[in-house]
């Protein structure tokens, strides 16, 4: 039976991507009978490309990815290199948990708190440094035209994660061992990291980057709340069209869905030559000599200004929070001046409605993430054969091809197949996403674990089943735990995904929280927003603290 798992894991998750790009390929080229085109023509891409907005949008699609996946990668380094010899380092990480378990759409919604014209920090510099008594109408700091906002938004969120993967590969290093050893030939510290250290690491950190690529450049449920709407990115321009109520808006969503695949491929050819060019000549830098040099000043200035926004995110959220239980909060107050239950009073009802549908659906993809997950693990150390890199690859897959070049495709499949606005589809459609992340996550605990445990308890007499069920399993809660609570995190967050497949029948507390975006009920969307913070952060405390409940009287696997 444990044969089964790795090609049933494989269709579940691959079968939506490939069946997706398929379905928006054809209307990308005027094929779409169920709207009557059934001539393949180019005129959905000249309707894209004569839209008065289309070379904004466009510019504005290749700024934001650009600079969010750049800032990010730098960000990332930066942190690591400076703090990675402290004291203090895994105090520093455990900050970052907020950040990583806080859907995008909830940092978006704080931080359009924190950095509006009337939001948090110019009230708290109000009126005494800025001299305003009133929210100042000239100031232009989110849903700027340079998407200046959006990129900052995405910078709080993608920074934690490639600094976290970052952490990981560092335990695979002798980075301490390598830096001593440069010290000891006269290198500056910051110097030796980045040419010992980080082209170690570039290896295990090379795909995480690419999924990083992949979301900045088509990003949607963030640039939803920060990003310019007139024009708007490509990627929520494509959403736009597919919600139309003009069909003939399909053929042009498809097709400006595939062109957002192609900048997301064209993106990551160019990484691609980077690290060619990086290889060829980097040799010749790291055999210069020079024992000190900009990385010196530049990293902990890079650092600096990286805490300084990270800071920020953790500030946007205690905004929600503000926010949610504000009964009056006048500019330019730095605090409510009075507070009050009734948003959630307010909203109890419609909460948890939202909030049964988001945990149901999120434990159901995440536990067939876990089941699947642990049977291709369990036949992998059964058949003594681990999978090639290119299996990795396949995992990354739905993660680096953007989700609105596939979920609609997906959407006309689960409507020919009448499964369309239910459950299934939504928990299906969930489960693309969640499964890499929770196989990521639990692969290698799952290897690391002994192998004598088994071998002592098979020559006990016990039978496979038994040593995991009862010897594995006891062992890896820790692991699973964790995994399944950044499996619920995943999933929670997920917005066109469950706006497509759930064809706006079924409402979570995400796309809740997107929807009032827009509106003026501040408390409403704090509600909102905090309860979808609330939810992962949760999860990941459940997730480290009953191991230690179950397992008091074990010192190694509390």
């Amino acid at each position: 039976m444990l044969r089964i798992v790795p090609p049933l894991t494989l269709f579940l998750f691959l079968a939506p991507v490939l069946v997706g790009l398929a379905g928006t390929l054809a209307p990308a080229f005027g094929y779409l009978p169920a709207i009557g085109a059934r001539e393949i023509s180019l005129a959905p891409w000249r309707t894209l490309l004569d839209w008065p907005g289309f070379a904004t949008s466009f510019q504005l699609t290749l700024r934001v990815g650009a600079l969010a996946s750049l800032l990010s990668l730098l960000g990332a380094v930066s942190l690591v290199a400076v703090l990675s010899g402290a004291r203090w380092f895994s105090r520093a990480q455990a900050l970052l948990a907020p950040l990583l378990a806080a859907p995008h759409a909830s940092i978006a919604l704080g931080l359009a708190f924190l950095l509006a014209p009337s939001g948090w920090i110019v009230r708290l510099v109000s009126p005494e440094l800025t001299g305003w008594t009133r929210p100042p109408g000239d100031l232009v700091t989110i849903r700027d035209p340079a998407g200046l906002a959006l990129v900052f938004g995405l910078l709080t969120k993608e920074i934690p994660y490639l600094a976290i993967v970052l952490t990981a590969a560092l335990g695979q290093v002798p980075s301490a061992r390598l830096v001593a050893c440069a010290r000891s030939m006269g290198y500056a510290p910051h110097t030796a990291w980045l040419k010992l250290v980080l082209p170690r690491l570039w290896p295990q950190i090379r795909l995480p980057f690419y999924a990083v690529i992949a979301y900045s450049l088509s990003v949607v449920d963030q640039a939803l709340v920060l990003g310019p709407g007139n024009p708007p990115p490509l990627a929520v321009l494509a959403v736009r069209w597919f919600a139309d109520y003009d069909l003939a808006r399909y053929l042009p969503a498809a097709a400006a869905s595939l062109m957002q695949l192609g900048l997301v491929v064209a993106g990551l050819g160019l990484c691609r030559l980077v690290e060619w060019l990086a290889a060829r000549f980097g040799p010749a830098w790291l055999e210069r000599g020079r024992r000190s040099g900009f990385g010196e000043r530049a990293l902990p200035l890079a650092a600096g200004v990286t805490g300084v926004l990270l800071a920020a995110g953790l500030a946007a959220l205690l905004g929600l929070a503000l926010w949610s239980f504000a009964a009056s909060w006048p500019f330019a107050s730095g605090l409510p001046t009075r507070w009050s239950l009734a948003a959630w009073m307010g909203a109890s009802d419609r909460l948890q409605a939202n909030l049964e549908t988001t945990c149901m659906i999120a434990c159901a993809a995440t536990a067939i993430a876990l089941l699947l997950c642990l049977g291709c693990l369990e036949n992998e150390a059964r058949c003594a054969h681990r999978p090639r890199n290119g299996v990795l690859w396949l995992l990354y897959l739905p993660l680096i091809v953007p989700q609105v070049a596939f979920l609609f495709g997906l959407q006309v499949a689960l409507v020919r197949l009448r499964l369309d606005g239910s459950l299934c589809a939504v928990i299906w459609t969930h489960l693309v996403f969640v499964l890499p992340y929770v196989f990521l996550s639990l692969a290698d605990p799952f290897r690391a674990l002994d192998p004598r445990y088994a071998r002592s308890a098979a020559s006990l007499g016990a039978s496979p089943w038994r040593i995991f069920l009862e010897v594995k399993l006891p062992m890896l809660l820790r692991p699973i735990l964790v995994a399944a609570a950044v499996g619920m995190a995943v999933s929670v967050g997920q917005y066109l995904a469950t706006v497509f497949a759930g064809a706006g029948r079924v409402a979570t507390i995400t796309t809740e929280a997107l929807t009032l975006a827009s509106g003026a009920d501040r408390a409403g969307i704090g509600v909102l927003g905090l309860l979808q913070a609330l939810v992962p952060l949760a999860c990941y405390g459940a997730a480290l603290l009953v191991p230690r409940l179950v397992f008091h009287n074990r010192r190694g696997l509390a």
